[in-house]
């Protein structure tokens, strides 16, 4: 098994070297201006978010929708993810985060977009799309549409799974001395009851659960950074300082941790918002809308809520505290930030992350699930949720680097074929834009 990780962590890291960074991040900015920064509709996206689209074909509301996409995306990213971030690459990271965030609000609306306007109705009457579907139908190329239908399959055990587990079993054992394999076993029961009823099922958990764990989890931190206010500019300052001139929590060569700043944070933010992923769409396609741009609007709210607002709550606090020198790391550094604060730092820490991630537990499962049915038909999907419930169990009590190393590597091969179908349907996304958008007639 040792032997397994180290190969892992190896394609792990050449996978996330500069290339695919630049791929990802060059994909956010290249978006954001071919589609005259889409971000500036921020507010007209969210209040469209709440607004229902009657009469339009769809199997959940745009909320259900997006509330089933942030359950996936506002996970142990944002708090975990957030803390191995910064602790590897030091405070840097949470500003190449919160700027994959910003720029990847252009990329999720582009991936929203593409999901509906090239989504299916399946034989059973449920809405099938995500890049799969982009991939087959809009480029013509089914066998990148299997690549990625296969990545997705893979990977969602990785980020959707095992590591949302893992992160919530290692804080139940450090912090209430919950064995492992309890903990494990206790959210495989509940992600059954949930998961056995499909979309719908999942939808109406999430319209409920996604709004409480986000607003409960920002004011948690909102308190706790105004309890220490005074230091808050010198964290500001020192996170743009470290951004561009290194700044390690262990020691190295300033260029080494000024990449190492740029590598994390990038893969954190892709981890956190799923930006460039082309996960989010999967769900984005069975939403009732009239048109592909409502959607995408509505979509692209996810990584504004996800990554703009949560991860920047997490990386304020955690740099603020100064905990990220001691050389923790994952959920033990972000335990080690909120405990700074008796009683409430505990229990906001706690009650966000076992919310946050039963709920990307929830969102994921769908996301394989449509992936599985893709690749060899409806025939898959009991199976397939069965075996989910498996894997959240061995995910609670396998080592968290492994964990995240095989996340990460998944993730990168999900992201390769999305963002080539996002660059060659650019066109595409323009004259949708334009006759929906920019036109105004959504």
């Amino acid at each position: 098994m040792q032997g397994f990780a180290d190969v892992v962590a190896r394609m792990d890291h050449v996978l996330w070297g500069l290339p695919l960074i630049v791929l990802l991040f060059g994909t956010h900015i290249y978006l954001t201006i071919r589609l005259r920064f889409p971000q500036r509709y921020i507010f007209k996206a969210i209040k469209l978010s709440f607004a229902k689209d009657e009469g339009a074909e769809g199997d959940v509301s745009q909320f259900g929708a997006l509330t089933t996409a942030l359950a996936a995306t506002i996970g142990t990213g944002n708090i975990v993810g957030v803390a191995t971030a910064v602790a590897i690459g030091g405070p840097g990271a949470v500003l190449w985060l919160w700027l994959t965030g910003v720029f990847g609000i252009a990329t999720k609306y582009a991936e929203g977009l593409l999901a509906v306007k090239y989504r299916i109705k399946r034989p059973n009457g449920e809405m099938a799309g995500g890049p799969m579907y982009v991939l087959e139908r809009g480029l013509g190329q089914r066998w990148m549409g299997v690549l990625f239908a296969l990545f997705t399959a893979v990977a969602a055990f990785g980020i959707g799974c095992m590591v949302q587990a893992n992160s919530i079993s290692t804080l139940a054992a450090s912090t209430f001395q919950v064995p492992t394999w309890v903990t494990g076993l206790l959210l495989a029961l509940l992600t059954a009851v949930v998961i056995l009823g499909g979309i719908k099922s999942i939808a109406r958990v999430c319209e409920i659960l996604v709004p409480f764990m986000a607003l409960f989890y920002i004011l948690g931190c909102l308190y706790i950074l105004l309890l220490h206010a005074n230091t808050l500019p010198q964290t500001v300052s020192l996170i743009l300082h470290s951004a561009f001139n290194g700044h390690a929590a262990v020691g190295g060569f300033a260029g080494a941790t000024i990449m190492m700043a740029l590598r994390f944070g990038v893969a954190r933010g892709l981890f956190s918002n799923e930006s460039g992923l082309g996960s989010a769409p999967i769900v984005a396609a069975a939403a009732q809308t009239r048109n592909p741009v409502r959607q995408a609007l509505v979509s692209s709210t996810g990584t504004f809520w996800d990554t703009v607002v949560v991860c920047l709550m997490t990386g304020l606090v955690l740099v603020n505290s100064g905990d990220w020198t001691s050389g923790a790391d994952g959920a033990l550094l972000t335990k080690s930030a909120f405990a700074h604060i008796p009683v409430i730092g505990p229990i906001v820490l706690t009650i966000g992350l076992l919310t946050f991630v039963f709920s990307t537990i929830l969102g994921w499962s769908y996301y394989g699930e449509k992936a599985m049915e893709y690749l060899v038909g409806s025939k898959a999907v009991l199976p397939y949720r069965v075996l989910w419930c498996i894997v959240v169990f061995l995910g609670s009590v396998f080592s968290l680097q492994f964990v995240w190393d095989f996340a990460d590597l998944a993730n990168g091969l999900m992201a390769i074929p999305n963002l080539i179908a996002l660059l060659a349907l650019s066109g595409v996304l323009v004259r949708e834009t334009r006759e929906y958008l920019w036109e105004d007639k959504l």
